[in-house]
């Protein structure tokens, strides 16, 4: 599998769909191309914890990914924010919670936040026009 590594493919994947669960969240979205093997970014923001915790819960997100690898789409990039509870879950139900995670998100759902949001109009935007 292959990674992601700069932050425009983070932002790029983050307009796809996300599925939440208790160790991390998982975001995904379709490559233009469809073939080619899956692509994977790792991402534990600051507020989980200091430097040592961070780098724990992303290595433990790595390991769980080299043991569900097969359960990931061809053509598809995925990007999987860490949370604190990846430290105290057992690697065999981290591993599990990934696999359903890969086989349930749909990636050609966008998310709310990349939808085109509409305008309202309020009573002062009719009197502008009038």
């Amino acid at each position: 599998m292959n990674r992601l590594k700069k932050r425009a493919e983070f932002v790029e994947v983050a307009k796809g769909a996300r599925l939440h669960s208790g160790a991390f969240s998982l975001q995904a979205k379709r490559r233009r191309d469809p073939s080619g093997v899956p692509r994977i970014g790792f991402t534990v923001t600051k507020k989980t914890g200091n430097a040592v915790e961070r780098n724990r819960i992303r290595r433990r997100l790595k390991a769980a990914v080299c043991d569900v690898a097969g359960s990931a789409a061809e053509g598809i990039d995925y990007v999987l924010i860490g949370r604190r509870e990846a430290l105290s879950a057992t690697f065999d139900s981290l591993c599990d919670t990934m696999r359903r995670a890969f086989r349930t998100i749909d990636p050609d759902r966008r998310s709310k936040s990349a939808a085109p949001r509409a305008r309202t109009v309020t009573q002062g935007d009719k009197r502008d026009r009038q």
